[in-house]
């Protein structure tokens, strides 16, 4: 089986044949815990187990699509720590999408690590480049390797049975039997390599595409190039250069060489397309940059992180370099540091008057210059909340500066005072600290600066918000006060994000200048966008503004950041470490405009004087809403979870979300279906009507049905409303974590037109 789907793709090389035979090596979790393991490449060259000389037959493993790199030597705290025990020739770091922990390991020799690393840099190469039938191949592969219990190659009818239990099917054992029989076309009572593939064929057909296809191919059978261009355009709503579109369609997703020479395009070729990303909800013209990204820094949502350093709790979670590595490949360009006074005269990073593990300041930056721009060649914000000495803030700003180089920005991008900000196109690869600031800019460009004056009044510092708790910190803050000053050298460092205390909207606008920025807990930004949405709103069209979560979620948990953006909050910062909704609405809004971090505000919140309220959304200037049918066709290939009971099958239903202003947000679902995760069926249909589309994310969900209880997450899916595509599309699943689950998907018909359009 394994054979026939990679003999293709996959050559096995030395590296893979030793990874084959297995090697011992020590895992590693911390400086004491470092425990022999055999690590084994399985047949399947696409999952590697490992398992304890102590637990017998019992074993872990992870496939090589978890992976998402692996760093070579000692390349992560853990490693570090170990690097005058350990040569760093024999360390490497098994890295993993979403939230799962590294893996250290430290193999026998320098040789033997690089096995492991080149194979393993292999493999994830190919994984990363499969097209969407190499996906389908290895996932059946994958079925069929779990399937074979007695490790033949072959798989009798008890198995297969096992098999749909295991692939979420409830199918009648007539039925199962009689496609099991189709495909044995060797009557040997059992299914190998090709066998295999077609009772999965057997097993996927998809007569909800059949149908679609039959409706526009006049013979049934393929569809013509101008059948083709009918579908795109009457169906998918294409528009310029469809006929082109539908040739590079057709040489791109056709398997047959011989219906491609003719420009035409088969059943399984259209069914390539509609699971291929040109057939996915999600417009790929928005997966490179395609905004303006030449206008103020104030005129963009920003992604942004709170309290990054930390990669659990608040109270006594662990503080890694994990955390900036992690949030800055998801492309977020506003990281928080906590910095306080070290030992031996070194500032350290960790959430002050908390339990949480420390790091030293300088591996953070250091951290920072090797990740920074990987994932985004926009600036990055680096919101610091001090709490050192004037002598540990100067050693900061040394480190800043030795380490960042030209990174860094130190003065403006002119030499001369800004009108208003710069733009992420002007900022490119630039850092910008934003902080505390002695005087004004201008002082500082001009040369004014002669006496170091104590610390200005505080902006609002990140705490916790109960009376008691706001008292005992306004007591520290005057402790605090009385005993430190700001460091000239690290003040002059800050330029275009200089953080004031906020007193009022009118204040700001009388005595702000735009490099100027305030910060907020949630509950005060709540309290100011019911009070005076629109005043907010204007704010923000000319001044920075970033949101924190209350000092009360101790867990790390998530405020809803919607509310923030709908008054054009710029930085609405997120414990990243943290899934859930929250996260997935700012993973949907910045999966646009190719995941930069920087997404261009609509036009209407970027005017200071705009009429524009979320409580009153006909101030966007629109008469009518837009409406959006959805109908929720079927789902393909749902997960079970992992915790669920042995021979238990999904009961899927699907959930419809929209998340915007308040007259926008609504929730609808499907009902739910009987054990079936495999091919469910819904075809129910939904209508929304969106009055600012520009501000809204489409939320899929889908859960398992539990009357019992609540229901169990399966798989979601969120992007922005002006990023979807209409006509038939696949809607990719994500875990929880917000990493893939192929070939999870949905199946679904996207309509958008203007109301007025409609009652014409």
């Amino acid at each position: 089986m394994t054979s026939v789907l990679y003999s293709v793709r996959l050559q096995l090389d030395e590296n893979l044949e030793q990874m084959q035979q297995g090697s011992m090596m020590r895992k590693v979790k911390s400086k004491n815990w470092k425990k022999q393991r055999y690590f084994m490449l399985q047949d399947d060259c696409m999952t590697i187990w490992y398992k304890s000389k102590m637990s017998g037959k019992a074993k872990s493993a992870f496939s090589v699509s978890d992976v998402e790199t692996v760093r070579e030597g000692h390349q992560s705290e853990v490693l570090q720590s170990l690097a005058e025990e350990f040569p760093a020739e024999c360390c490497f770091t098994v890295v993993f999408h979403g939230r799962r922990n590294n893996l250290d390991l430290i193999a026998g020799s320098a040789e033997e690590a690089q096995c492991w690393i080149k194979g393993l840099r292999h493999l994830v190469e190919i994984v990363t480049n499969m097209d969407q039938k190499e996906k389908i191949d290895q996932w059946i592969c994958d079925w069929f390797i779990k399937a074979d219990k007695d490790k033949d190659g072959r798989m009798n009818f008890k198995e297969v049975q096992h098999l749909l239990r295991m692939m979420n099917v409830d199918m009648n054992e007539d039925h199962a039997f009689l496609l099991f029989q189709m495909a044995d076309k060797s009557e040997t009572g059992t299914l190998e390599g090709e066998e295999f593939v077609l009772f999965y064929k057997a097993l996927t057909q998809r007569d909800e595409v059949l149908e679609l296809f039959q409706e526009y191919s006049e013979d049934g059978k393929k569809l013509t190039l101008l059948e083709l261009v009918d579908f795109l355009q009457q169906e998918q709503m294409e528009g310029d250069g469809i006929d082109e579109h539908a040739m590079e369609l057709i040489d791109r997703y056709e398997p047959s060489e011989t219906a491609k020479a003719r420009h035409i395009l088969s059943i399984d070729g259209f069914l390539m397309y509609l699971c291929s990303p040109d057939g996915s909800i999600f417009n790929p013209g928005h997966r490179k940059v395609f905004q303006d990204m030449s206008q103020p820094l104030c005129h963009y949502f920003i992604s942004s992180s709170h309290n990054t350093y930390l990669m659990e709790d608040q109270l006594r979670g662990q503080s890694s370099i994990e955390g900036y590595i992690r949030a800055l490949k998801r492309g977020c360009r506003c990281l928080e540091i906590d910095c306080w006074d070290g030992p031996n005269g070194e500032p350290i990073v960790y959430h002050g008057h908390t339990f949480t593990s420390k790091i030293p300041f300088r591996e953070v930056v250091t951290t920072l210059e090797k990740y920074a721009f990987r994932a985004s060649e926009y600036p990055i914000i680096l919101s610091l909340e001090n709490h050192c000495s004037v002598e540990q803030q100067d050693v900061m700003a040394q480190q800043l500066k030795g380490i960042l180089g030209e990174q860094l920005l130190v003065t403006t991008i002119d030499g001369r005072v800004p009108v208003q900000l710069p733009s992420p196109e002007e900022l490119k690869s630039k850092i910008i600290l934003k902080g505390k600031k002695i005087g004004h800019l201008e002082d500082s460009l001009n040369g004014h600066l002669d006496n170091m004056p104590e610390r200005e009044d505080e902006e609002e510092e990140e705490g916790p918000e109960t009376e008691e708790e706001a008292l005992h910190n306004q007591n520290k803050r005057k402790e605090k006060k009385a005993k430190q000053s700001l460091s000239k050298e690290l003040s002059d460092c800050i330029i275009y994000c200089k953080s004031v205390p906020f007193d009022s909207f009118q204040h700001s606008r009388s005595h702000y200048k735009s490099y100027e920025m305030s910060s907020f807990a949630e509950s005060k930004t709540r309290k100011l966008i019911r009070e005076a949405g629109n005043d907010f709103v204007r704010h923000n069209a000319w001044q920075l503004t970033r949101i924190f979560p209350s000092g009360l979620r101790t867990d790390s948990s998530n405020y809803n950041p919607q509310a923030m953006w709908n008054v054009g909050c710029q930085m609405v910062a997120l414990n990243f470490q943290t899934a859930g909704t929250e996260m997935d609405l700012c993973d949907g809004l910045f999966s646009q405009n190719g995941r930069c971090g920087y997404v261009l505000k609509p036009t209407f919140m970027r005017d200071p004087e705009t009429a524009f309220s979320p409580e009153n959304p006909q101030s966007r200037g629109n008469n009518s809403p837009l409406n959006l049918v959805i109908k929720v066709i079927s789902g393909q290939q749902l997960p079970k979870m992992p915790n669920s009971k042995e021979g238990s099958i999904v009961d899927p239903l699907v959930r419809v979300e929209i998340h915007g202003v308040p007259a926008d947000n609504a929730r609808q679902e499907t009902k739910y279906i009987d054990n079936n995760g495999f091919n469910p069926h819904w075809g129910e249909t939904f209508l929304f009507q969106v009055w600012v589309p520009e501000l809204a994310l489409l939320r899929f969900v889908v859960e398992d049905y539990d009357k019992a209880s609540w229901n169990d997450f399966v798989g979601q899916y969120t992007l922005p409303l002006t990023s979807v595509k209409a006509g038939y599309r696949h809607i990719h699943l994500l875990s929880k974590d917000g990493t893939s689950i192929p070939p999870a998907s949905l199946f679904v018909h996207i309509q958008i037109r203007a109301l007025s359009a409609e009652s014409d």
